[in-house]
C-alpha cells in the first residue's frame, strides 16, 4: 500500500478517537473537512490507553518503526483508521501512552511529558519519512506537536527528503506551553544552536511552544483577535517577545463549528430534536433535563442557565462561584458540567447542597450531557478571562442558547453583542464577578420580554460559523506557502 500525503497534521487529540476540549474538536473536522473539499490530508496522533475506537476499525501498518529517542533501539507501532475517509495514523509506544489521562492527574502533569512528546515528534517524523514522498506541508498543533518545526527546519539542510516540506503550528492556547528543566534538551535531538533566545530557550528552560513559534514557517491561532491579543504583555503569556518578531507570519483563522455532530435539528444525544422553524423540542429538552437533574420543575418557565468547561480560572469558573448566591436569589436555575481544580469542584458539590433544586452541578465530562445542557438551557455562561476561540459559545448560539461571554479573544469575534439591532448574545468589558452579574442580569430582563427574547434566539441559531468557511480561510494561508492543494 502506498503512503503519501500531501499535507500531515500532528496533533494529540481528534475527536471521536480522544478529546479534552476544543483541540480534539478542531482535529476532528478540520482536516475531514479540507479533504471533503479535495486536499489530501492526513492525520497522526498518539495511541492512547484511553483512546476511543468505536465504530472505526484500527490496523496495525508497521510494529517495529524505529524512533531511537531518548535511547537508541527505542521503536514506535503505527496504527491507522480510516475516519470517513481521512486516513488517521496512531502512534503507540505503551510505556508513554498507555495512561488513564492524556497529560496529568488531578495531582498535576504527568513527570516524563517532554520525553513523551519529544518522542511522539519524533516519532511522527520517523513515519512520514517513510512515506513514498515527502509532505508538502506538515501542519502541527499546540506544544505537544511543536518540536517538529524546529527538527523540520535543521534537517532540510541536511536530509534531501525534507527540502521542499513545509511547516505551520496552530495555537489554540497560548497558556499552555510545554516548559521543561533546561537538561531535558540535551537529548531532545536539537542542535545547540537553537539554545537561545530566538529559539527554544525561555527563561532558562527548555519550551516546545516557543520552539514552533520560532521555527515554523507560518503561525497561526484559532481567531483573530487572539491573534492581536498574545501581541501584548496582558495575553502573551511570555512569548510576546517571539511572537511579535514573527508578527509578519502570524494569521488569525476562526475557527468553525461541526454541525453534523452540533445542531439541534440532527443531534442523536437529545431527547427531541428541533429547530428555529419550530422550537417546542427545546422546551421538552428542558423538561427533560430538570427532571434528571432533579431540579425544580417549576424552573420549566423561567431562564436555565448553563456552564459547560474546564473548572479553572482561565474559564471563569470562580466568578461564577462568587455570584452563585445572588443568582440563586433571581427566579432561575444554574447547571454546571466540568473537571479540573479540586477546591472549585469541592466549593460547587457544597453549593449544590445549600441550594437544591436550583443548582445541578456534575464533575467530569461526557458528551452527550453536554449535548443535553446546550438544548435544555437558555443562556450559556462563559466568563472566561481569556479565550482563544471557543467552541461552546458557537455551539450554544445554534442550540438558541444565548451566551453570555466576556467580550474578548474568539467570544468578541463571534458574539454580537445586545444592544445592537443584530444581536445574538451579551457581553460584558472585563472578567469581573460585578460585570459578569450585571450582564446576566440584562439576559434576565430580556428573557421576561418573549418578543425580543425570540428575536436573539432566532438570529444565534441562523448565525453560520461552518468549518467550510472556516477551513477555506486555511487553504488561502496554505497557498501563501506555495502549497497549492
Amino acid at each position: 500500500m502506498a503512503f503519501h500525503h500531501k499535507i500531515v497534521f500532528i496533533a494529540s487529540e481528534i475527536y471521536p478517537f480522544s478529546k479534552t476540549g476544543g483541540l480534539g474538536d478542531v482535529l476532528g473536522a478540520l482536516p475531514l473537512t479540507l479533504r471533503k473539499m479535495g486536499a489530501d490530508v492526513a492525520v497522526i496522533t498518539p495511541f492512547y490507553g484511553r483512546l476511543s475506537t468505536g465504530e472505526f476499525k484500527l490496523r496495525l501498518i508497521t510494529s517495529r518503526l524505529p524512533v531511537g529517542y531518548p535511547w537508541a533501539p527505542i521503536t514506535a507501532e503505527i496504527y491507522m483508521a480510516d475516519y470517513h475517509g481521512l486516513p488517521v495514523y496512531f502512534i503507540q509506544r505503551g510505556e508513554y501512552f498507555d495512561r488513564r489521562f492524556y497529560y496529568n492527574t488531578h495531582e498535576g502533569d504527568y513527570f516524563d511529558n517532554c520525553e513523551r512528546f519529544i518522542f511522539f515528534c519524533r516519532a511522527c517524523l520517523e513515519w512520514a519519512r517513510r512515506m513514498d514522498m515527502a509532505p508538502r506541508l506538515i501542519h502541527v498543533h499546540d506544544w505537544q506537536a511543536a518540536l517538529v518545526p524546529a527538527f523540520m527546519h535543521f534537517w532540510r539542510g541536511i536530509d534531501p527528503f525534507w527540502r521542499d516540506t513545509k511547516t505551520m503550528l496552530t495555537i489554540h492556547n497560548l497558556a499552555f506551553q510545554g516548559r521543561f528543566a533546561s537538561r531535558l534538551f540535551a537529548d531532545s535531538g536539537l542542535p545547540a544552536e537553537s539554545w537561545g533566545m530566538d529559539g527554544v530557550e525561555f527563561w532558562g528552560d527548555f519550551n516546545l511552544l516557543k520552539a514552533g513559534i520560532a521555527y515554523s514557517d507560518l503561525v497561526t491561532t484559532v481567531s483573530p483577535t487572539y491573534a492581536r491579543e498574545i501581541l501584548t504583555t496582558e495575553f502573551g503569556c511570555g512569548l510576546e517577545g517571539i511572537l511579535s518578531k514573527r508578527r509578519a507570519s502570524l494569521r488569525g483563522i476562526l475557527n468553525g463549528a461541526d454541525y453534523s455532530v452540533w445542531d439541534p435539528g440532527n443531534d442523536r444525544y437529545l431527547p427531541c430534536t428541533y429547530s428555529p422553524d419550530d422550537l417546542t423540542g427545546k422546551a421538552n429538552c428542558k423538561e427533560s433535563l430538570l427532571a434528571e437533574l432533579d431540579m425544580d420543575p417549576r424552573l420549566g418557565d423561567r431562564p436555565i442557565l448553563g456552564f459547560i468547561g474546564r473548572l479553572r480560572r482561565q474559564k471563569g469558573i470562580d466568578l461564577l462561584i462568587d455570584i452563585l448566591p445572588q443568582l440563586m436569589e433571581m427566579d432561575l436555575g444554574v447547571v454546571v458540567l466540568g473537571e479540573g481544580n479540586l477546591e472549585f469542584e469541592a466549593q460547587l458539590m457544597e453549593l449544590m447542597e445549600t441550594y437544591p433544586g436550583k443548582l445541578a452541578v456534575r464533575v467530569g465530562y461526557t458528551e452527550d450531557l453536554a449535548h443535553r445542557i446546550q438544548a435544555a438551557s437558555d443562556v450559556f455562561l462563559m466568563p472566561s478571562r481569556y479565550e482563544p476561540c471557543g467552541l461552546t459559545q458557537i455551539y450554544a448560539l445554534r442550540f438558541g442558547t444565548p451566551p453570555v461571554a466576556t467580550n474578548l479573544g474568539g467570544l468578541s469575534d463571534t458574539i454580537v453583542a445586545y444592544p445592537h439591532p443584530e444581536c445574538n448574545g451579551f457581553t460584558f468589558p472585563e472578567a469581573t464577578a460585578d460585570a459578569f452579574l450585571q450582564s446576566i442580569r440584562q439576559a434576565v430582563d430580556v428573557f421576561d420580554r418573549p418578543a425580543e427574547w425570540e428575536l436573539i434566539r432566532q438570529r444565534a441559531m441562523h448565525t453560520d460559523y461552518s468549518w467550510e468557511r472556516s477551513a477555506a480561510h486555511y487553504l488561502e494561508v496554505y497557498r501563501e506557502l506555495g502549497i497549492d492543494v
